[in-house]
């Protein structure tokens, strides 16, 4: 009889370990391949990913519908703030992650790539002598730095057109990025500071006189792949001869820009990666398998939303951090 129970309690044992081994085995699977995922994933930050975030979030949930994906803009620190403090399942990040945050338990994962161009209104008195001369780096130094009041000071001419310049006024990584490309830092940019991506637009777009600088998702228009109507790029001055040469004029479109960024003739800074970051290696099967998708089917989508998708080499260390292989 204490044989007969032995034998029928290891029966049932086993059978729910074998029922546990089968619901784990399904729960991993689930998180891999993507089937049957629920839950939901909570997304802050940078205003420079936050279209790119809102295109992977639609393509995601055609494929996971009971997947609730919440996303908003705020700037790059607040999206960092937001993932170490747990508000939030993933920040989204446009520029370097510090020491310090890394120190914090930051894991970032880089995603695409995109640049922070210098903008000005379109109708700008001096448009014609802005597309010929171009912004170099020193000049926007000073610039940026109220040591210029007028366009003439900016392009070398005797114009006495005021200029008004615009900055960021969020903790964002696209003023630390434009900065970085002359040698400062966002605290560095002395302008009027205004809110986000969409804010800095706006002003330009109302200021005749003005020029600030956007994420290639605000500068340019993704359906028609013009700048924003009343929106006009400035082309930097890369080699700082004081002219545009042809091979410095590459901003009619996104496409054109995007080959430039891609082969080098547009610096970097300002282009730059850009990072979704989580508070450690992310755990939920939701926040995996989306990142997952990013990282692979998710590129596709990087070149018509305004972005450049990252090559494969990349995407493949990438997907390692992920994983931890």
């Amino acid at each position: 009889m204490k044989k007969i129970f032995i034998l029928l309690t290891g029966i049932v044992l086993f059978a729910n370990c074998s029922n546990r081994t089968k619901q784990e085995t399904a729960g991993a699977n689930a998180a891999n391949s993507g089937k049957e995922l629920t839950g939901g994933i909570q997304l802050s930050g940078a205003f420079a990913l936050y279209p790119m975030a809102v295109k992977w979030a639609e393509e995601f949930r055609k494929l996971h519908p009971d997947v609730r994906i919440d996303i908003s803009g705020g700037g790059a620190g607040k999206g960092m703030t937001d993932a170490l403090s747990g508000v939030v399942d993933i920040g989204m990040v446009s520029r370097e992650i510090h020491p310090e945050e890394i120190t914090k338990g930051a894991f970032s994962i880089a995603v695409v790539k995109d640049a922070v161009i210098p903008t000005i209104n379109a109708n700008n008195p001096e448009l014609a002598t802005i597309n010929k001369v171009g912004l170099k780096k020193e000049i926007a130094a000073r610039l940026w730095n109220k040591e210029f009041t007028t366009w003439g000071q900016v392009l070398g001419t005797s114009a006495s057109t005021p200029v008004h310049v615009f900055t960021r006024s969020d903790a964002c990584g696209a003023a630390e990025t434009f900065a970085a490309w002359f040698n400062k830092t966002q605290e560095n940019l002395r302008a009027t500071a205004v809110f986000g991506d969409p804010g800095v637009a706006s002003a330009i777009q109302k200021d005749k006189i003005g020029i600030g600088y956007n994420n290639i998702a605000y500068a340019y228009d993704q359906k028609t792949k013009k700048p924003f109507e009343g929106l006009a790029i400035v082309p930097i001055d890369v080699n700082g001869n004081g002219a545009i040469d042809p091979e410095e004029d590459f901003y009619e479109t996104t496409e054109t820009l995007i080959n430039a960024i891609n082969d080098g003739r547009f610096p970097s800074p300002p282009a730059r990666d850009l990072y979704l970051v989580t508070k450690g290696r992310p755990a939920k099967p939701e926040v995996i398998a989306f990142l997952e998708y990013v990282l692979s089917e998710g590129q596709k989508y990087a070149g018509e939303t305004g972005y450049i998708g990252l090559p494969e080499e990349k995407l493949k260390a990438e997907t390692g951090k992920l994983t931890g292989k």
